[in-house]
Formats: C-alpha cells, structure tokens, sequence
C-alpha cells in the first residue's frame, strides 16, 4: 500500500499550509465510529481521517468508510501495533490520534491544533474532564494517577492524564517516535518518548463522554495496568540504567552487609568463622553489587548515545510552521 498523504487543509485556529491528519485506530466499533468519524470531519473539514482496523469481527471498517474515512487494516493485534503502522504510512504535519469509541470531543480539536502551531509544541494531550459518572471508571481513575505519579517521580514532569488517548502531535515528533509497544500501554510510551528528549509538550482540558450504550471498552483495568506498569518499570531499566542498576547495587550491598556482621562479630570474638555459607553468600552478594553498579554505568553510556540518535532523528524533521 502507498502511504497515503493528508490533503492541505486550515483548521480553525490554523493555517492552510499545514495538512492534518486524523488518526483513529479501531477494533470492533461498529456502535461508535461512525459517529466519531463524523465529529472530526464536520470540525476539521480540510482534514483527512484514516481509520485503521485491528482484525475486527464486526462492521467497523464498512461503517467507517460509508462515512468517509480513509481505510486500511493492520492485523497484528494490539493498538500499539496499530499506532506504529499509522505513523509509518501516514504523511501530514500535524497528527491527531483519537480513540474511536465516540468518548472523545471532537470539536475541541482546532483548540488543540491551535495551542500545537501558536505555542511552538511537539505533543497537546487532551486531559479528559468527565461529563458523566459512567464516562471514567474509577478503577482506571486511580491507576491513571497512580501511573502518571509514577511517571512523574522517575522521568521529573507533572502530568494530569497521562493515558489519554487523545493526542495532538507534530510531524517531527511522529517521525522519530520508535513505537516499541504493541498494546494500550502505547500512550505511555508516547509521554515517556516526550519526557526523554524534553520536547516542548502541554495538557489542555477536554470533555469526556460516556461510551454509547451498546459499546463495550477494551480495556482491562487490571490487565492493561499491569502492562502499562511493566512498561514503565522497562522504559526505567532502559533510560536511567545507573539509577536502577544502582539502587540495585545498593540492596544487594545493604543484604550482604546485614548477613555478614554476625559473622564478622563472631569472628572478632572468637577468631572463627562457623557459619562459612553465610560468609560466602555475603562476599558473593557484595561482588553482585559492584557488578550492578559497573553494569550501570556502561549502559548510561549506551543509553546516552541512543539518545542521541534519538535527538538528530527528531531534529533532522523541520519544526512545525507558525
């Protein structure tokens, strides 16, 4: 399949020299796409939207086109998988990713491409504000707090919403995003990519509505934070390798010493060591932890000059026109 190309369109708030592109990723949302392909062509008129179909079992993809979207398939499972292939054939400058179940506000969206193009922004997350009870579960509430704290702790940025599945993102973010994740833990992926190279990124407040009745979420809040958690816990092993191969070190260290000072203490009472296992599983956990810590090291320089790669790749695309 050629990649298909966003048309040059002027979304209100913008200019008629920037194409937009509306990405809508989709698995089983016969109930909703329509309505939700239909919001952002009657907001963003001059924009394109491409709906990618996951390996549904309904009518998702025949609804979306009879409402005029650009459609294509991708069959390896996981909206992570989804997000890599739309970035990779899809052409525009400014990229707006969106669920496809209908909970998203469409009409927020040239506000969004407004706060991207005036304020010179790599990456505008759409903060949902509920507008319904049923519309935010609690379950996912407090995972989402408790994930974007964490975030926020290890990579030292503040965000509200950090699973937010409506993004507004320029082209040279797009293009040198790597797109490792291949299911929801995705919009983690996204922020943490954003933290790494310190993009200019913001949140702006948007509503959030409640899934139309009939349409069932595929998220799970257990499953998919526990995917979303051991995402973090790698992206933290792999960008901050001295920090977690340190603090490795040091509980390995802090063990060995607590075994070994009854050892030591018998040893200057006595001039014995009875308990030679233990003397040796300490000296072992000692050795352990130096290794961590030298381990550590060499990666921060592996992971610097990966960085870096990263840095020229988002470089190398020119910033977005004003």
């Amino acid at each position: 399949m050629r990649k298909p190309r966003a048309k040059t369109g002027s979304p209100r708030g913008g200019t008629s020299k920037h194409r937009v592109a509306i990405l809508i990723p989709c698995f089983n949302q016969e109930q909703t796409i329509g309505k939700a392909v239909t919001g952002f062509r009657a907001t963003l008129p001059d924009a394109v939207v491409y709906v990618y179909d996951n390996n549904s079992t309904d009518s998702t993809l025949d609804v979306a086109l009879a409402h005029g979207a650009v459609v294509a398939r991708e069959t390896r499972q996981g909206k992570g998988n989804v997000v890599r292939r739309m970035f990779r054939d899809i052409e525009a400058d400014i990229f707006v990713l969106v669920d496809g179940d209908a909970t998203y506000d469409a009409p927020s969206a040239p506000a969004l491409i407004s706060e991207l193009i005036d304020g010179g922004i790599d990456m505008v997350v759409g903060a949902r504000v509920s507008q319904d009870d049923a519309a935010y579960r609690r379950g996912h509430q407090f995972g989402n707090r408790a994930l974007t704290a964490f975030v926020a702790t290890v990579f030292g940025k503040d965000m509200r919403d950090m699973l937010s599945g409506y993004r507004v993102l320029s082209r040279r973010f797009v293009k040198s995003f790597p797109a490792l994740s291949s299911g929801f833990e995705i919009e983690t992926e996204l922020t943490v990519h954003a933290l790494e190279l310190d993009m200019p990124i913001m949140e702006a407040d948007t509503p959030y509505y409640a899934r139309p009745a009939g349409s069932e979420s595929k998220l799970s809040t257990w499953r998919d934070g526990v995917r979303i958690l051991r995402t973090i816990f790698h992206l933290y092993r792999s960008e901050r390798p001295l920090a977690f191969f340190t603090v490795v070190g040091v509980l390995l260290a802090a063990t060995a010493v607590v075994l070994a000072v009854p050892v030591f203490i018998t040893f200057i009472e006595t001039g014995l060591v009875p308990r030679f296992p233990t003397a040796l599983l300490s000296t072992g956990l000692m050795i352990l932890a130096f290794l961590s810590i030298a381990v550590g090291f060499v990666l921060d320089t592996v992971t610097q000059g990966r960085r870096e790669m990263k840095l020229l790749a988002y470089l190398a695309e020119p910033p977005l026109a004003r």
